[in-house]
């Protein structure tokens, strides 16, 4: 499902990225983080934080990121080589690449998935070369994704690649592609300190942190998530109410094994307008925990209420 939804939103995302990094620093020093409160639920307890204001501006790095030049995919005649990492003011950091295909069709290069520093960032990379042909791209690490997470200096990126033809058959999934970037020994771990911890069990944590009041679409829930179940997971939202009114959830976050994730619960705007909410208070739903290889159904929690404040 999740495959699916990226390449559908990838135009109207793109540009609200666009509109977000020009606007970005405008009246945007500091940011109130709401602090999210379970209702009795003596299981799950509050994990404290010291502050509730963060800077919102990315620490200027003071040792500029590099990479060495190296063969990431090479696959029947189609061949991806990182050729530098590059910083963008809009786009974010990135690791630039040189794709050839030297095979008898079109392919279209993509990723299953893009982590940094152990945490799972949204992509969108795609990048079609015709058989015969060369094209330079970026696959993007975009600043939004390593700011939730705390990320400020990059030192491992690890890739999964899709090939597929022109009518979007899959040729090709690889194992996973890690790079190491010259900040690796000192690279952030993205330590996630604040929230309230809403699901423990299995291996797999869920925290709520924050309300986004800046969101896209409308309003946003900050999940953070912590897969050590021994799979691949991938987690959704059902039964949402938001003050008392159902909404639709538009929430799923795919978290490898091992990995972390920081994903948005997104409230649009035509959704809250019609049932008269101005501020997400009382939150109620179930999340939807399946394998994200086999979509088995791994488990579907009890109802979970919170409160942001």
């Amino acid at each position: 499902m999740k495959k699916g939804l990226k390449w559908v939103i990838i135009s109207v995302l793109g540009i609200g990225i666009v509109g977000a990094a020009l606007g970005k620093g405008k009246d945007k020093d500091e940011e109130t983080t709401k602090q999210i409160v379970t209702e009795g639920n003596s299981a799950h307890g509050t994990v404290t934080e010291s502050s509730t204001e963060k800077q919102t501006e990315k620490a200027v790095n003071a040792q500029a990121v590099s990479i060495d030049e190296q063969v990431l995919l090479d696959w029947n005649g189609v061949k991806v080589t990182a050729t530098g990492y590059s910083k963008d003011k809009i786009w974010g950091d990135g690791i630039d690449v040189l794709v050839e295909n030297d095979s008898d069709q079109t392919v279209t290069i993509g990723l299953n998935a893009l982590i940094v520093n152990d945490y799972m960032v949204f992509d969108l990379f795609s990048c079609e070369v015709a058989a015969g042909k060369k094209a330079n791209d970026t696959i993007h690490l975009f600043d939004n994704g390593l700011e939730a997470a705390g990320i400020e200096t990059v030192g491992k990126v690890e890739l999964y690649f899709h090939v597929y033809d022109g009518d979007w058959k899959k040729l090709y999934d690889s194992e996973v592609v890690e790079i190491h970037t010259s900040a690796y020994s000192s690279m952030d771990s993205g330590s996630y300190t604040g929230g309230t911890e809403l699901y423990n069990e299995g291996g797999i944590r869920i925290i709520g942190k924050a309300v986004d009041e800046d969101s896209i679409f409308g309003k946003a829930i900050v999940f953070y998530i912590e897969n050590n179940s021994g799979r691949n997971i991938g987690v959704t939202a059902d039964e949402l109410s938001i003050n008392g009114f159902m909404m639709t959830p538009y929430f799923s976050s795919t978290v490898y094994d091992g990995k972390k994730a920081i994903d948005d619960l997104t409230l649009l705007s035509s959704e809250l307008e019609k049932n008269n909410i101005t501020s997400v208070d009382d939150v109620e739903l179930k999340f939807h925990i399946y394998d994200n290889d086999s979509y088995e159904s791994i488990t579907d929690s009890e109802t979970i209420k919170f409160q942001t404040k």
